[in-house]
């Protein structure tokens, strides 16, 4: 049934940044879906610590919580923005490489030496950066150069919630805690950016799609990590961005090139390791 969990978390992060690379083809708001995607998760993930009594408030999942969250929305905006720019499963599989954030972080913030095959991972990483990105014949520098700066934007954001998560597992506090302060400080956020928006009702609904599958998401991770190993389990997860890359290429009718399709596998690799 682990298996199953990480799988299911999967599913449902591959599938919520995929309904990102659609809300971007159709112009819509990316602050209101990330807005409403928030307010339900929040409301969900409070309901369900009430409901079962997790909640242990203090200053440091306040903060952390709070932190995480607000990054994460901006890094859902700079993808979104990014999905503008170019092919959804070559974008997925760049931003996904903010695997190389926590694990650097975790040699300098932490007491943990960076095992061999991490440090493979890294490297094998950037090498597939430098592949996958490389267009030949690229007729517009300035689209390119936008595209590469969104990737790299929303990247640094999501490879600084990665860290945040590691300080609050070091720091033993409780995950119902932290995911509270998660959307809650990312949902005030937004609201604070939503004041000059105008509100439609598919933004609504497909940010409260996104909200859903976010939480159930996170309910699915937590019991893979809880039930199996994390060593299968975090490999596991980080592949949704094949879920992206399989929408990309059916629904967006995405070409990927041979060396591209090289450049993800040895991506893929890296990523892997560096969960191990």
């Amino acid at each position: 049934m682990w298996l199953l969990a990480a799988l299911g978390t999967t599913f449902c992060f591959g599938i919520n940044n995929s309904i990102f690379k659609w809300s971007a083809t159709r112009g819509l708001s990316k602050i209101s879906i990330q807005f409403f995607f928030y307010m339900v998760a929040s409301l969900l993930i409070t309901g369900y610590g009430l409901y079962r009594h997790q909640f242990h408030f203090s200053g440091w999942a306040v903060l952390l919580g709070a932190a995480a969250g607000i990054l994460n929305a901006n890094g859902n905006i700079q993808m979104t923005k990014a999905f503008e720019k170019g092919p959804a499963g070559i974008t997925s599989t760049l931003i996904a490489m903010n695997a190389i954030i926590p694990v650097l972080a975790s040699g300098i913030l932490f007491p943990e030496p960076i095992p061999p095959l991490h440090w493979l991972g890294v490297i094998l990483m950037v090498m597939a950066a430098a592949i996958v990105q490389f267009q030949p014949n690229r007729n517009n520098q300035v689209e390119y150069r936008t595209w590469l700066v969104r990737i790299a934007l929303a990247l640094l954001s999501i490879g600084s919630c990665a860290v945040i998560l590691k300080i609050t597992a070091f720091y033993q506090i409780s995950f119902a805690n932290y995911l509270l302060f998660f959307y809650s400080g990312g949902f005030v956020y937004l609201a604070l950016r939503m004041m000059k928006q105008e509100i439609h009702l598919i933004e609504v609904k497909v940010g409260s799609m996104v909200g859903i599958l976010s939480v159930i998401g996170f309910g699915c991770y937590l019991y893979a990590l809880a039930s199996g190993p994390a060593s299968v389990v975090f490999p596991v997860i980080s592949l949704n961005c094949l879920v992206v890359m399989g929408t990309g290429l059916l629904l967006f009718n995405e070409k990927i090139r041979w060396y591209q399709a090289i450049g993800i596998l040895v991506a893929l690799s890296g990523l892997v390791l560096t969960k191990i």
